[in-house]
């Protein structure tokens, strides 16, 4: 076991977790380290690791700690639960009858709590098996589907200097986490409370503080004996033949350590607590240790919260991330500064199937979403794609947390759509389709961004579906004649130069649209809140037409949790549908009605009311439904033959659809039965 664990120590040293409290320019070790205080900077004697950490990283992600344990035990199939990743087995180092032996797949790590032994793929062969750790490594790899890489003397030297980084990283993060508790972090942290974060969320963020002097942390690195070489390697100074003297990167900013998918920090972001500085936030450059369009921040935090959700989110900043947390969405990473990049979404895509990007409400959120569309259409794949999640206008996840709560923003999430149908809604804001060359255009578009993705089969689904939808939309919008002000039919003249009376024009087709649309909300949210209405309606209610699509997907999904259940209520119901993630949809239609004087929606509402209410809403309904398709058949008979007697059907069926407008809650007497005054009030 002693040889054992030698090779881990080495394979493993750099993931030890330091943490260092300063105090009046002292340090005290406050947890293990594998090295004393004063020498930080690695001996140039110790032999360096053989294998590239980012290979290591890449086996691991890619061979579960149960694939391999699971060959030497069995699993106890009562305590362990694959769906997780957590598995349970009598351990294979020391005789036992009942399980304690535990192999965790979201951290990659197993351990006995009868004999302590504890490791990762590669100690276990080592450990087990007998193995080398070269030969464990060789065997993982080829199983990986992996080469080996060889490495030359310089890569060799690239590997020690990547070693002693880490420690010099680790000392500055401390020392900025120390600097926040001190009188000169005073204005950092009312920056911080500010902002609602407490001290718990800044220790486990391990947020810091760099205060303005020029050279406070160099000299505490050098002190410590860090090298001048070392320190300006790891990106924490400004250097360079035309500066005399180096001095720190980052100063006066709140302090954002970034960790690898290990925890061991790589890079620092700051946030300036100065409005004149040219960067609001400050990233680490490139360095041995950070690249930053390979890197995701928090993620070594949010991997196994990822894992038992099924999914993770990415957000557009550190604090962003931080929101989403105590919001309870802990699977939650974040580009760094930049837009996603391709290695990012592969590592997303290493964790879950089908990431939740969430943008900010705005102009900014919906183009940096946009791109990530465009990124990520050649990379598509069967069962591998993206979802997006728009927070409210002018939002980001923090200003939603504190105005409406965490729920709210869990709502967002829950709503995400498929990558498919932002594609779509794209296309239908960025083009002009007034014209029959333009429309053309337009299809010419859409399918020019279906030729991007990559794979064949997904491609060959992407112009099913986009066509499907373009078909949809000619037939909803079509209009052989855009009707021109004018008050009456000409004989000779095209049909695309006859017209309604101003007084009943396009303004009166809009507004029995937009009036069809609430009544598509008044007659869902009625069934939600009152379901033995589909006791006496439920044969209307399945065989309805909702326009708006995301009103139709909640009516089937009513319908579908309706038929699974044998009674059920209105609070039932909201939660069923909030778990298929209709939890954003409800709210917003909740909020709209809510000034509204909708009597029979009410969830207090007396069953006479509801049954008088919903029943006449639900006429006016069909009824449109059928003027709808009497229009359409009346501008398709106008355009091929436009006679005055056509003209006057057309025009009769236009009449038919405005006076329906409106007509929501005429019944004389309604509403009383729920305290609705009998006289209306002005």
């Amino acid at each position: 076991m002693a040889s054992a664990m030698n090779i881990s120590s080495i394979a493993l040293m750099s993931a030890v977790d330091q943490r260092w409290d300063f105090c009046g320019g002292g340090a005290k070790l406050l947890s293990l380290c594998p090295r004393p205080v004063d020498s930080f900077a690695r001996p140039p004697h110790q032999t360096p690791m053989r294998f590239p950490p980012q290979f290591m990283d890449e086996i691991r992600a890619r061979v579960s700690i149960s694939s391999v344990v699971g060959r030497a035990v069995q699993w106890d199939r009562r305590k362990s639960q694959p769906g997780k990743g957590d598995y349970w087995a009598c351990c294979p180092f020391h005789s036992e009858k009942s399980p304690s032996f535990h192999a965790d797949d979201r951290k990659g790590r197993y351990h006995c709590f009868g004999c302590k032994a504890s490791g990762d793929i590669f100690t276990f062969l080592v450990e087990k098996e007998g193995a080398s750790f070269p030969e464990a490594v060789e065997r993982l790899a080829a199983e990986a589907g992996l080469a080996v890489p060889q490495l030359s003397a310089e890569e060799v030297q690239k590997q020690a200097v990547r070693a002693s980084l880490y420690d010099v990283m680790e000392m500055a993060a401390a020392w900025f986490e120390g600097q926040l508790q001190q009188a000169v972090g005073a204005r950092a942290r009312g920056y911080l409370a500010d902002r609602g974060l407490p001290a718990s969320v800044q220790q486990a963020f391990r947020m810091g503080y760099a205060p303005e002097n020029r050279h406070g942390l160099t000299r505490f690195l050098r002190e410590k004996g860090v090298e001048n070489e070392q320190i300006e390697q790891s990106g924490l100074v400004i250097f360079g033949p035309d500066v005399a003297v180096p001095y720190d990167r980052f100063r006066d900013r709140v302090m954002f350590p970034i960790r690898d998918p290990r925890g061991r920090v790589i890079a620092f972001g700051g946030r300036a607590l100065s409005a004149d500085v040219p960067a609001k936030y400050l990233n680490s450059p490139e360095t041995p240790l950070f690249h930053k369009g390979a890197v995701l921040y928090n993620l070594d935090r949010a991997r196994a919260p990822a894992h038992e959700a099924g999914t993770i989110v990415a957000v557009e900043g550190y604090m962003d991330v931080i929101a989403m947390t105590r919001a309870g969405v802990a699977q939650t990473v974040a580009p760094l500064g930049t837009a996603l990049t391709a290695e990012q979404l592969g590592i997303l895509w290493k964790i879950a199937p089908e990431p939740i990007l969430c943008f900010d409400g705005d102009a900014a959120g919906l183009k940096a979403a946009f791109r990530a569309l465009d990124l990520s259409l050649s990379l598509l794949e069967p069962g591998q794609s993206l979802r997006f999640a728009f927070l409210p206008d002018g939002q980001d996840p923090d200003d939603l947390l504190k105005s409406e709560g965490a729920e709210a923003v869990k709502s967002v999430l829950a709503a995400a759509e498929p990558m498919s149908a932002v594609l779509w809604q794209r296309a239908l804001q960025m083009n002009d389709r007034s014209t029959p060359e333009r429309r053309a255009q337009f299809e010419r578009e859409v399918f020019d961004l279906v030729r991007q993705i990559g794979d064949e089969k997904v491609r060959e689904h992407y112009r099913s579906d986009m066509a499907e939808r373009i078909r949809a939309l000619w037939g909803k919008n079509r209009r052989a004649i855009p009707f021109k002000p004018a008050t009456r039919f000409r004989p000779g003249a095209k049909p695309w130069e006859q017209a309604l009376p101003a007084s009943r024009g396009l303004r009166n087709l809009a507004g029995s649209q937009q009036s069809a649309e609430r009544r598509e909300q008044l007659i869902a949210i009625a069934v939600i809140n009152h379901p033995e209405l589909l006791d006496i309606y439920a044969e209307s209610f399945a065989g309805l037409e909702f326009e708006v699509h995301e009103l139709d997907r909640l009516r089937r999904a009513i319908l579908d949790v309706a038929a699974a259940q044998i009674s059920l209520d209105s609070a039932q119901l909201r939660h069923h549908l909030t778990q298929q993630g209709f939890g954003q949809v409800l709210s917003r239609i909740d909020r709209q009605l809510s000034s509204l004087n909708e009597w029979f929606v009410r969830p207090d509402a007396a069953e006479q009311d509801v049954r008088t209410g919903f029943g006449q809403i639900l006429s006016l309904h069909i009824k449109r439904g059928r003027l709808v398709r009497e229009l359409k058949g009346a501008e398709q008979a106008l355009a091929e033959d436009p006679t005055e007697e056509k003209l006057k059907i057309l025009r009769d069926i236009q009449e038919q659809l405005a006076s329906a407008t409106g007509q929501e809650a005429a019944i004389e007497g309604f509403g009383e039965a729920s305290g609705r005054p009998s006289t209306p009030v002005a």
